[in-house]
């Protein structure tokens, strides 16, 4: 599961296109569900379209893993900060389920800390 951890990580902080749809097919299934208070998405072009849209509002950003995760069974719990600019952006968790495989079949997120957002948050403008 460490390694299942690490590569969502890193699936996050891929650029989205080509780069990270690879990235994403080694961590998930084709079918991944993904629900969050502001999404609810299935497959991997849509979380790669929805990196795409969030860095196109914000800018570049970093997803770090805030502690150790913790896992029993075929479940994570992950918690996670975003930040831009340097900058804390938004905190929240992420509860992950993965099939037979390894790969991850399922992502409910929660925000514990939604961010606030500037102008600098939009693309870099002022």
């Amino acid at each position: 599961m460490t390694e299942t951890i690490e590569t969502y990580v890193r699936f996050w902080n891929t650029e989205p296109g080509e780069p990270q749809r690879r990235v994403g097919a080694q961590v998930f299934t084709p079918d991944v569900s993904y629900v969050a208070p502001n999404a609810d998405l299935v497959g991997v072009e849509a979380l790669v379209g929805f990196t795409r849209t969030f860095v196109e509002n914000v800018g570049a950003y970093e997803f770090l893993a805030r502690a150790e995760p913790e896992t029993h069974h075929d479940r994570a719990r992950l918690a996670w900060e975003i930040r831009v600019g340097g900058s804390s952006f938004a905190e929240g968790t992420d509860v992950i389920v993965t099939g037979a495989d390894g790969r991850i079949t399922g992502v409910t997120t929660f925000v514990d800390r939604a961010p606030v957002v500037t102008a600098e948050h939009h693309g870099g403008a002022a």
